[in-house]
């Protein structure tokens, strides 16, 4: 059973009620809200150890509206899919917090099943996000820890020297090289100079 949370941020007891039962019978595990300001505080202790979710969030609440709690969510890195939920009036403002990035909206009254799939796929999404952040921080910590010398035989061998022709430029052994670049491997997770590159092309690419 899936029991990822999908957060719902209403100030309508009603819909949040409403929604909770129906992520509940889908098997997610549904967290609900009575508006930004609660929500918000809950996302601070979690940050900046994010889980997949998804957020719900009602465009017209008061006295936070869900503009401005998407705006404080953005503020805190969150890494999780806004979608917003909408009447008729308030399109022209969903359709510009998606531009702003959130990640969609619905307009009530919508299909359950409509709902259910665009929050699945926001969720996919977000885990992908997730996974990729935790690597970049993983190979940016592996960076970090490298020594001097070693941040010199890396950038050698980021552009294809082999160890001989390393050892001329840095006035150091073979040996000393084969030393670096074993413990090169080892700490950023490889097991060749292809497979490095590649990781720290797929990081830098990386926002």
């Amino acid at each position: 059973m899936n029991r990822t949370a999908i957060h719902i941020v209403d100030d309508d007891p009603d819909i949040r009620d409403g929604l909770a039962w129906l992520f509940d019978s889908r098997g997610y595990k549904a967290l609900t809200w009575i508006g930004g300001s609660q929500f918000l505080d809950a996302v601070r202790v979690q940050a900046p150890l994010w889980e997949p979710a998804v957020v719900l969030l009602d465009v017209r609440m008061s006295p936070m509206s869900g503009l401005v709690t998407f705006e404080q969510l953005k503020a805190l890195n969150c890494p999780w899919p806004v979608l917003f939920l909408t009447g008729h009036g308030d399109v022209g403002t969903a359709v510009a917090a998606v531009k702003n990035g959130a990640w969609d909206f619905l307009e009530k009254p919508f299909q359950d099943n409509e709902l259910v799939d665009r929050v699945e796929q926001a969720l996919s999404a977000a885990s992908a996000a997730i996974d990729q952040n935790q690597e970049s921080n993983r190979l940016r910590l592996a960076l970090e820890s490298l020594s001097p010398r070693e941040r010199e035989v890396l950038d050698e061998l980021l552009c294809g020297h082999y160890n001989k022709n390393i050892a001329d430029h840095l006035g150091i052994t073979p040996r000393t090289v084969e030393f670096h670049r074993a413990n090169i491997f080892d700490k950023m997770g490889v097991s060749s100079a292809v497979e490095l590159a590649h990781k720290l092309g797929r990081f830098q690419a990386s926002p």
